[in-house]
């Protein structure tokens, strides 16, 4: 049953004490000369809409250069067009000086990759190895994502989900040999695998399509198929990911379909995400509910909450096309809904696991206090590269964590990437808001 408004109300203090003790607990920012410029880069982008635009840009561009020379004319050339920018400005009569252009080149291709590496823990799961099994000593569980996006054809599709085959392999063979976790490993609904994987279905088919949705299922289900037997024969668990709002259908069907197979009853633990921007949200999670209820399974079925990645795609598409738009305009009202989906998903228990993701404090804290006072079990879950302080300060509290590790190379990383640098540079970040000082009563406000 859902706690009333009065007893929601409650927990404000507890919100309040959580949220304290978290930010107490975090490791104190970054000092080092290249953090500094890290962060001035970062204000600068914020406050200035052509650097920031030039930024991503070339950041898009990047992987196509082929020597310095090459990537220092894209530099200059991109930053030329941010004509209003005095910082851009800049910058550009420093890539297009003769005397400069190398240096210069040699250092933004060292940003570029140094952003990157934020983010990306390794080329491949043999690569990511070490950092893994670095963050499961440290007590941080990981859910590991294979950077590649819309697959255009057959054949990279096929690469794509022979890529997370091996992975599950290879995290598998690796796992065996890590130190027990108790708190990574159970919860009172049973074991939680050590291996956890996530998977794109754009990446599993060049089929998916808005207007056609059962070709993009058809074309998909005998990959996703198979990685759910690898992941049952491994004894790991396979994540689904949502991506654009015009294909969740489509993602929806793929995986209820299949996991309502008779033989994917007993395993593998699998889950899908819930993006809380959108605003049919809470009708999604209905959905997704009344199917875990009435397909009860050995591993609760395990619904990640996320606010979503997608904003800006979402927004662009619907005015090029008249429509409403599909995702929440005004913060607030999405963090309150946010709100509103962590508390039916704890309640949903023991059908379902709840993994909140999210590096805003106040709905960590929300979540946090409401599974506490529920006496409910939550996993809560960052992005590796933006949520490392937090993550810190989680595991100094015994919250369970989970860290979004994405792996692959500078080239399949660029639109990942670049989705990152518009979370962290946005208007309305809560990251930002809480580099920037903001008062901590202001950050756990209700919304």
């Amino acid at each position: 049953m859902l706690m009333d408004v009065d007893a929601t109300q409650s927990l404000e203090p507890a919100i309040a004490t959580i949220g304290r003790e978290l930010v107490a607990a975090m490791p104190a920012a970054r000092h080092t000369p290249r953090a500094a410029i890290e962060r001035r880069i970062m204000g600068a982008m914020v406050d200035d809409a052509e650097l920031r635009a030039a930024v991503f840009r070339f950041v898009d561009v990047r992987p196509a250069c082929a020597d310095p020379g090459d990537l220092a004319r894209h530099l200059s050339e991109l930053l030329s067009e941010a004509e209003d920018s005095p910082l851009a400005r800049r910058g550009a009569a420093l890539a297009g000086g003769a005397l400069t252009k190398r240096p210069v080149a040699h250092a933004a291709a060292a940003g570029v990759k140094q952003m990157a590496q934020r983010f990306i823990i390794g080329a491949d799961a043999a690569d990511a190895l070490p950092a893994v099994e670095r963050m499961w000593r440290e007590g941080v569980a990981t859910t590991i994502d294979l950077l590649g996006e819309a697959t255009v054809t057959e054949a990279e599709a096929d690469s794509y989900a022979d890529r997370c085959e091996l992975a599950l392999r290879t995290l598998h063979e690796a796992s065996l040999q890590w130190p027990a976790r108790p708190l990574l490993e159970a919860d009172r609904a049973g074991g939680i695998p050590r291996v956890n994987l996530s998977v794109k279905v754009s990446a599993l088919t060049p089929l998916l399509r808005s207007n056609a949705p059962e070709r993009g299922i058809v074309g998909a289900q005998a990959r996703l198929r198979h990685l759910l037997r690898v992941a049952r024969e491994t004894g790991a668990h396979l994540h689904v990911d949502m991506e654009s709002f015009d294909t969740r259908e489509a993602v929806t069907e793929l995986t209820l379909g299949l996991l309502s197979e008779p033989e994917f009853a007993d395993g593998p633990s699998a889950g899908i995400v819930l993006q809380a921007y959108l605003t049919e949200s809470p009708e999604h999670l209905d959905r997704l509910l009344d199917w875990a209820r009435t397909h009860p399974r050995t591993h609760p079925f395990t619904i990640r909450l996320v606010k979503g990645a997608y904003w800006d795609h979402e927004t662009v598409e619907a005015v090029q096309h008249g429509w409403s738009s599909p995702v929440f305009t005004e913060r607030r009202a999405c963090d309150r809904n946010f709100e509103e989906l962590t508390r039916r998903l704890v309640d949903a228990r023991p059908a379902v696991r709840a993994a909140i993701a999210s590096h805003n404090l106040r709905s960590i804290a929300h979540a946090a206090a409401y599974a506490d006072a529920r006496g409910a079990d939550i996993e809560l879950q960052v992005l590796r590269g933006l949520g490392d302080e937090t993550q810190a300060a989680l595991l100094s509290a015994g919250r369970r964590v989970r860290a979004y590790c994405p792996i692959g190379d500078l080239v399949a990383g660029m639109a990942y990437l670049v989705r990152r640098l518009l979370e962290n540079t946005s208007n309305d970040s809560f990251l930002r808001a809480q580099a920037e000082g903001v008062d901590l009563t202001t950050l756990l406000e209700q919304p």
